[in-house]
């Protein structure tokens, strides 16, 4: 509570400046479409998405207050806040969704309809953003020193940064500048791979552990900080250095479900990332539902306290007798919403979905949207594991639906409309979680900004089903093209489920694990994260963490103070400069430009030059990360 009557926004509640103006909306309104669109295509592409909340911040900021000489940073915030919008729900909708188009090709059921997509689409996004409205109190203003929310801290900080000018924009723009450079160098060029990894045989030690060497990923750690990095980073050397080994040494003559060869074929073929894909990503999944829950029964005091000022509020009237930066939408018309988004779950014919299916929607909605929340606080959007609660909801799902008579076509149309709802929740919950802090740190209007996410929520939900169709018709999911794995993922779980053969052994290891993990006290979701991640990825997010370990330990003073600070600033920029470049990659990809800039053909290096050669990039994002920190000269101290 003292952290909350101490913090003073940049714009002062009492300060009232231009937000949800009809240069946001429209501006805000045609990133969502384009940024939704490619993260469509990137998500199918590598099963993975980019953050738009920066990217759409500095194109905000550019339009606003470069182009149109307007100094408003709220509104370039609001722009923002509807364009990153339509990457979340593209994020929770190509994981799922494409399961149906696959279903079609396979015969078992028609193809869906683009108003089937498009209902989904709102109704999951819709619940994201109301079901955030209640927690925002507890989420965002009152864990306001204990959950950092690294991109929305690095979106403000992007924003702030273009209003004041000086020296903090030019350690943004050079983050930015920099990050630029090796993307295009990395997936532009593709000069040197994206990840090193160094791994041992089946005979000798067959594990595996390496780093990628994004610098948005790096600088995801270092906001982040060396505690919630060695969490991550834990939980993927338990994947990599003792469960893949312990599989394969044990069980190299099995097969094992959900493998179709012996566990030594799949390894000696695809390595341990083969075996990654078949089996731990099971236990991953466990592993987070356990994490999920135990997360929500910690947090449920703080939810049920939150719940009741918020109906104190409406019985009162307080509401409106409240500062500005404390208005949410009105509880009332939350409430209405979310019961009428409901029965439409239930009583639509597009919709799949029955009574049951409907009730599991608002509960799961709900308990994924807390939970989804709270981990993009811990590790930001890029890494919010989606797909894993989506994994978690299905199971759970088609279970229910299986025992209540749903079964063969039916259930299985039901089960992924479910999925595809909750994941798409999860999404946006998330992305909101994002932008509402960005809106803390700054001064927003809250309840301008939920109205801001419904609208871009709206606007891409619209185009979403068009995306996806001119996707399957180009090349088809499940092609080398679009290989749709976290679809093709969700699309096996259910008919393991249905067929009675899910590995449920696999998945209550990881739950086995996330118990014993919270109860030796350390913080379970960051670990479970961890297990679901590549280690890859949480190498390289250790590599930032760490480099914030050595800055903290330095000597107390203004010149530490200032170190940190511009080594954030800087590791702002580079996540934006990181996802401009992600998205530009993507839109080239989608009109076959991409193709013409890979030269990792025309050099065809061996495979130890090449690392070495990745190495000496990741050496030098990590060489301009010390640079404008810890080597940057302070010129008030040079003229004094």
């Amino acid at each position: 509570m003292e952290e909350k009557k101490e913090f003073q926004p940049y714009i002062p509640a009492s300060k009232i400046t231009p937000e949800l103006t009809v240069t946001s909306i429209i501006m805000g309104i045609l990133l969502a479409v384009v940024f939704g669109a490619a993260n469509a295509y990137l998500g199918l592409r590598v099963g993975m998405t980019v953050s738009a909340s920066i990217p759409a911040a500095v194109i905000a900021m550019g339009v606003i207050r470069v182009i149109m000489r307007k100094n408003s940073i709220l509104e370039s915030n609001i722009v923002q806040t509807i364009g990153s919008a339509g990457e979340s729900l593209a994020a929770g909708a190509i994981f799922t969704l494409p399961a149906l188009f696959l279903w079609a090709r396979d015969g078992v059921m028609d193809k869906p309809g683009l108003l089937e997509i498009t209902l989904i689409s709102l109704i999951g996004g819709l619940l994201g953003v109301f079901f955030m409205v209640p927690l925002r109190n507890a989420l965002i203003v009152r864990e306001h020193g204990t959950l950092p929310y690294p991109e929305g801290k690095a979106c403000a900080e992007v924003l702030l940064a273009g209003e004041e000018g000086g020296a903090n924009a030019s350690t943004v723009f050079a983050g930015m500048g920099f990050a630029a450079f090796f993307k295009f160098i990395i997936d532009g060029l593709k000069l040197v791979p994206g990840e090193v990894s160094l791994e041992g045989t089946a005979k000798t030690y067959p594990g595996a552990v390496g780093t990628q060497i994004y610098p948005a990923v790096m600088s995801v750690g270092y906001i982040c900080g060396p505690r919630i990095s060695s969490y991550m980073f834990a939980g993927g050397l338990l994947s990599w250095a003792v469960l893949i080994p312990i599989i394969v040494i044990f069980g190299s003559s099995l097969i094992l479900y959900p493998g179709t060869q012996t566990i030594g074929e799949i390894f000696a073929s695809s390595g341990a990332s083969g075996i990654w894909s078949t089996y731990i990503r099971y236990i991953g999944a466990g592993a987070l539902a356990a994490g999920g829950i135990i997360s929500l029964l910690k947090s449920l005091p703080l939810i049920v306290r939150t719940f009741r000022d918020a109906v104190k509020s409406m019985a009162g009237g307080s509401v409106a007798g409240t500062e500005r930066t404390a208005q949410d939408i009105s509880m009332k018309l939350v409430l209405l919403s979310i019961l009428v988004l409901t029965l439409a779950v239930w009583l639509i014919p597009a919709i799949p979905v029955s009574l049951v299916g409907a009730i599991i929607v608002v509960i799961f909605g709900f308990f994924f949207a807390t939970v989804s929340s709270r981990m993009v606080g811990l590790v930001g959007s890029s890494n919010n594991p989606v797909s894993g609660m989506a994994i978690a909801t299905l199971l759970i799902a088609t279970l229910i639906l299986k025992l209540t008579g749903e079964a063969g076509a039916t259930g299985m149309q039901a089960a992924i409309a479910i999925g595809s709802i909750i994941c798409i929740v999860a999404a946006i919950a998330g992305d909101t979680s994002q932008d509402l802090k960005t809106g803390y740190l700054l001064g927003a209007t809250p309840k301008k900004q939920q109205i801001g996410e419904v609208i871009g929520v709206a606007a891409s939900a619209l185009a979403i089903g068009a995306t996806l169709y001119l996707l399957d018709s180009a090349w088809g999911f499940g092609s080398e093209e679009l290989g749709a794995p976290q679809a093709t993922l969700m699309k096996m779980v259910i008919e393991g489920i249905m067929g009675g053969n899910l590995p449920w052994g696999l998945i209550l290891i990881g739950v086995c694990i996330a118990v014993i993990i919270e109860i030796v006290g350390i913080p379970v979701l960051p670990f479970a994260i961890g297990i679901y991640l590549p280690v890859q990825l949480n190498a390289c997010i250790m590599v930032g963490g760490l480099i914030r370990l050595f800055f903290d330990r330095m000597k107390e003073g203004k010149k530490k103070e200032k170190i940190i600070n511009n080594g954030i600033l800087f590791c702002s920029g580079m996540i934006a400069g990181e996802g401009l470049v992600g998205i530009l990659l993507a839109i080239l990809a989608v009109f076959n430009v991409g193709s013409l800039l890979d030269l990792s053909g025309v050099l065809n290096l061996p495979t130890a030059v090449s690392n070495i050669g990745s190495l000496v990039v990741f050496g030098l994002v990590i060489l301009s990360l010390l640079a404008f920190s810890l080597w940057k000269k302070d010129k008030t101290e040079k003229k004094a």
